[in-house]
């Protein structure tokens, strides 16, 4: 998981870097409004944690344009600002959460996954005039909605995420089923068969010998 983080006190910047880097995320920080706004314009980040008052363009302004442009990447306010108006705006703005300085560390990463928890539930893909949205395992098409069960939407996911790529019944065992109980490669076709059917479109093309394509027409 990767985070942007913009804190111009270096100190309490270099801590909650140690920190982060030490629970397993990737981070790239910040003290300069602008090349943070830079950064995020040129790079894909899982998460941004924005300090308010810091040099160039503010952590509020950063915000409102980001979302005034559509990017919706989860965001949290880390600020000595505590005022109730300040807060607000926050919100308003579409922050996802608002933590006051000084914090425990322990719940900056308690905030960051239940932020990431709620937008992975919430995220939707869409492909050919269709809303796919793998948390729910459902797809949406006007007013139809298709339920599916939830190895059936993972399964779809992968597809879809790797449309045009040859997969192979293996590399799905591999990336979906994880560390569970290993599923035959007939319980596999038995997946791809049951999502045909959800379909009135073929996406699947079936690559003897080595595996299924999908494609979006």
């Amino acid at each position: 998981m990767k985070i942007l983080l913009l804190e111009d006190d270096m100190i309490l910047q270099e801590i909650i870097e140690e920190f982060l880097v030490e629970n397993g995320y990737t981070v790239e920080s910040y003290f300069d409004g602008e090349k943070a706004l830079d950064a995020i314009s040129d790079s894909r980040y899982d998460m941004l944690l924005l300090d308010v008052n810091v040099p160039n363009i503010n952590g509020f302004e950063i915000l409102s344009y980001l979302r005034d442009i559509g990017n919706t990447t989860p965001a949290i306010y880390i600020t000595s600002l505590s005022g109730i108006d300040d807060l607000k705006k926050g919100f308003d703005l579409g922050a996802d959460d608002y933590l006051k300085k000084p914090f425990e560390l322990e719940e900056l990463q308690a905030r960051i996954e239940h932020s990431v928890k709620i937008h992975r539930l919430q995220e939707e893909i869409e492909f050919d005039g269709m809303k796919f949205i793998p948390k729910a395992h459902q797809i949406v098409l006007g007013d139809k909605v298709i339920e599916m069960r939830q190895k059936e939407a993972q399964v779809l996911e992968y597809f879809v995420k790797n449309t045009g790529k040859i997969i192979s019944c293996d590399e799905i065992i591999e990336n979906v089923w994880n560390d569970e109980h290993v599923p035959t490669h007939a319980t596999i076709r038995t997946y791809i068969k049951n999502l045909r059917k959800m379909f009135t479109k073929e996406y699947f093309d079936n690559i003897k010998g080595e595996g299924y394509r999908f494609n979006i027409l």
